[in-house]
């Protein structure tokens, strides 16, 4: 037996996007898989009650430290957490949100979802851009290893940091499937993403616009997810046409995918891509950007086209209201991912890191 912390430290409550995500749905299917290990979560005051499991070998530890002031949650990260854990004496540290106590005197395994702020250092905040280096860099040096959500981002942590790390995929949630059997298509395209400026949104909603005006067959359009840092812009281009609602909980956004004519996703830039995986579960006729994660979840069962070109984003969404791309093949490619695998494999994989 071996006792797992998990520093949940940076988890806002519909604020942190698909990591958020990630942590719920992997915690739940380690409780499902695993009732020999202990796990200690480190929470957040924001943290809430349900994120960890109510299971026996399972136990939070609350921390007096709000996520939402990112400079004090860094701090206590660094200053006070590695004294905490040695309290709980846990034998391995599983950060999953990017960043690690860099003080820590127990193996680390922190979970990197992209390499952005260097692939992309442009759509970073000047005052943000140095700490994201510096806490990163740092997570990667000090932990004794390194998981990546995809081959694309393993890829990124050899050329940057030349290190390699254990490629463990995101998984899906079972819901989807079921959502599948009991679809009934209406009359809108669904967009999944966070309002900042990597996803492309300005781009798509102004195709959207030009496409209704000329032709007045594509749908209307359902934004949802984090306000992000181009969402002021987003919020402006936003037509009659186009719902824009914001963070969801996940039934109300079950019922979205229920009832979306298709899925489009016109991001130039992922670490993994889950929305995608999740419309692909879920039966919704998918078209998305052609980038390397997005073609390593999907391989050929979906609808791709430059996300830099207005005409193939116009052409992805008449394709999608024509209601002829076919679902089975997207569906089956889908079946290949659970959040009980990467559960899992990243069980193996902390097991192995411990000793």
């Amino acid at each position: 037996m071996i006792r797992i912390g998990v520093n949940a430290l940076y988890l806002i409550p519909g604020g942190v996007g698909g990591t958020e995500i990630y942590l719920r749905n992997l915690l739940r299917a380690l409780s499902e898989i695993d009732a020999e290990n202990q796990y200690v979560v480190f929470t957040n005051r924001e943290t809430g009650a349900d994120l960890v499991p109510d299971r026996p070998n399972f136990a939070p530890a609350p921390q007096p430290v709000h996520a939402a002031f990112r400079p004090a949650r860094m701090l206590w990260e660094q200053l006070v957490l590695p004294f905490v854990i040695r309290k709980h004496r846990v034998h391995v540290l599983l950060n999953p949100g990017f960043t690690a106590p860099l003080a820590c005197a127990r193996p680390m395994v922190t979970v990197f979802h992209d390499l952005q702020h260097k692939r992309h250092p442009e759509y970073f905040r000047w005052f943000d851009l140095p700490f994201w280096n510096l806490f990163l860099w740092s997570a990667v040096r000090r932990s004794r290893g390194l998981i990546a959500v995809s081959q694309a981002t393993a890829d990124d942590l050899e050329r940057y940091y030349g290190r390699s790390a254990q490629v463990i995929h995101h998984g899906v949630e079972r819901e989807f499937f079921r959502i599948a059997e009991r679809r009934e298509p209406g009359n809108y395209l669904l967009c999944v993403s966070t309002t900042h400026p990597h996803k492309n949104l300005q781009r798509l909603l102004r195709v959207h616009a030009q496409t209704r005006a000329q032709n007045n067959v594509a749908p209307r359009l359902v934004l949802t997810g984090v306000r992000g840092f181009a969402a002021r812009q987003i919020e402006s281009l936003a037509s009659e046409s186009v719902e824009l609602t914001g963070w969801l909980p996940r039934e109300q956004l079950y019922e979205l995918y229920r009832g979306a004519l298709g899925f489009i996703y016109p991001s130039t830039f992922e670490g993994f891509g889950m929305p995608v995986l999740e419309a692909m579960a879920a039966g919704v006729p998918v078209a998305c950007s052609d980038i390397p994660p997005l073609r390593e979840i999907a391989r050929s069962t979906v609808h791709f086209f430059d996300p830099a070109s207005d005409r193939e984003i116009r052409d992805a969404l008449l394709l999608l209201a024509s209601g002829k791309l076919s679902t089975e093949p997207a569906q089956r490619r889908a079946a290949d991912f659970s959040w009980e695998k990467t559960a899992r494999a990243t069980l193996d994989y902390l097991s192995k890191c411990s000793s």
